[in-house]
């Protein structure tokens, strides 16, 4: 089987460091999001993933926040059967294919154009109304080519943490500005993590580091009218960490309960609009 070389550096890189967890928790025994498509594709790319320092546990971790994200969106569409499901910063993320949905429903994957070109060489393009987009989500000009015709939840997967803040700022504000309402869901990281990332590994492998965080989920209220936080889940306390292996469970016992490491990593989900 031919092997899809990929040469990245930077943010974009880190991708294939997100990819390589969601297989790695397909092919455990009791996965927690079972990414089949995560799976199938790896074995697909030329790219030295040892590169990722991924463990089992750090893996199940991840694949557990692609779910929590991926249930806030399902709940989003039962409640809004014409929407638009903006994915940004996709990467080679198959949440378009994790997520069953009405043809009503647009989905719009939002990437640079050396990510959506490798998208497009290993993931089929899933049922319904399916479009990507290429650009970089801190350009002004691109959410003008996004209808704003109806509903629009905005999901974005490990980027809040390497914008700088008046870029991540700026994204939130354009997009509730740009639709009539919807909802914005997001992982964030807290100051602390900021100070400890730079002695991550793999981040230093790739060149990329976190800019912006996010202390009090409240904060962002005040940026655009009608922004409510509904919900800042501490990822050491996700629904399902039950469900990890014990070193797990004890790991997220252990943090929960520290001042500061309890929210260096959150979910957010915030409401807009109508």
């Amino acid at each position: 089987m031919d092997r899809e070389k990929i040469t990245l550096h930077g943010v974009p890189e880190t991708m294939l460091f997100t990819l390589y967890a969601r297989a790695l928790d397909s092919r455990s025994p009791a996965p927690v999001l079972g990414d089949t498509e995560a799976a199938r594709m790896v074995p697909r790319i030329d790219y030295d993933f040892e590169r990722a320092g991924m463990g089992r546990l750090t893996a199940a971790g991840i694949a557990l926040r692609a779910r929590q994200l991926d249930d806030w969106t399902r709940r989003f569409l039962l409640t809004h059967r014409e929407a638009t499901v903006l994915h940004l910063a996709c990467g080679l993320d198959s949440r378009a294919h994790r997520i069953t949905r009405l043809p009503t429903v647009r989905w719009i994957d939002v990437d640079l154009p050396e990510v959506l070109a490798i998208r497009e060489h290993l993931l089929p393009h899933p049922a319904g109304d399916y479009r990507t987009l290429a650009a970089s989500v801190t350009d002004e000009g691109w959410l003008e080519h996004v209808p704003a015709d109806r509903p629009t939840v905005a999901v974005f997967e490990g980027l809040s943490m390497y914008l700088r803040e008046e870029d991540g700022k700026r994204l939130l504000q354009r997009i509730v500005h740009r639709f009539p309402g919807g909802q914005l869901l997001f992982d964030c990281c807290n100051s602390l993590a900021l100070r400890v990332a730079p002695l991550v590994p793999s981040l230093r492998r790739a060149g990329s580091r976190f800019q912006w965080a996010i202390d009090d989920p409240r904060e962002p209220e005040g940026w655009a009218p009608g922004l409510r936080c509904l919900d800042a889940l501490p990822t050491a306390a996700l629904p399902g960490v039950e469900r990890l292996p014990w070193p797990g469970r004890l790991s997220a016992w252990l943090t929960a309960r520290v001042p500061g490491v309890r929210d260096m990593g959150r979910l957010l989900r915030y409401e807009f609009g109508g």
